[in-house]
């Protein structure tokens, strides 16, 4: 299988069109579109489509994050954030278009994010980082972009990954997790590409 996006290239910078947050005084929230995305080569006897985005440079502790005159030093663990999660995507579908699935912030979370029909959302990450957030708290499903802490000294990698599966329907409700996608996926995978974008609002630290 192959994964591609006319809107970046593997291993280079993902433009900020396509991220929630945007290099500001020190970061301002962007225009969050979701990137075109098209894949191909699909298995004899794919069923149907798996899409997942996910940032693997997260910081595991938040005590230096997006604080003045602190760094997120490089050698601190990282963790997972998600910022897309979709199933049951159906197999005559092989290519997303360029905002076809977000294309703005949505304050509080998508409800009903667009998408294939019959396919359905997961939550992602940003439903737990804005908890306690009067102004944005909510339940985020669909595709929500990149907006890395500006103070961390790594670049963030966010990784795009399509799967191909033999079986038409996962048994998942909207809001679903990665942890119940996975288990879900289980057994059930043919083939799968992946695509990679860097991200950055560091201005000393270039994506």
């Amino acid at each position: 299988m192959q994964l591609r996006s006319d809107n970046f290239q593997h291993g280079k910078p993902i433009p900020p069109t396509f991220a929630f947050g945007k290099p500001g005084q020190p970061m301002a929230l962007s225009d969050n579109h979701s990137p075109h995305l098209a894949w191909k080569d699909a298995p004899a006897g794919t069923r149907s489509f798996v899409l997942t985005c996910i940032d693997n440079d997260v910081p595991s502790k938040p005590d230096d994050v997006n604080k003045e005159g602190r760094v997120v030093p490089a050698d601190l663990p990282r963790v997972e954030f998600v910022h897309w999660l979709m199933a049951n995507i159906p197999p005559e579908c092989g290519e997303l278009a360029e905002g076809a699935c977000s294309d703005e912030i949505t304050p509080r979370g998508k409800k009903q994010p667009f998408g294939p029909p019959g396919s359905v959302q997961g939550v992602n990450s940003y439903t737990d980082w804005f908890a306690g957030d009067i102004q944005m708290e909510g339940t985020y499903l669909g595709y929500d972009g990149p907006c890395p802490p500006w103070n961390d000294s790594l670049v963030h990698h966010y990784h795009f990954c399509i799967y191909a599966l033999d079986t038409a329907i996962l048994s998942l409700q909207p809001g679903f997790s990665l942890q119940e996608l996975r288990e879900a996926m289980k057994g059930h995978v043919l083939a799968e590409a992946g695509l990679t974008g860097t991200y950055s609002l560091n201005a000393n630290v270039p994506a």
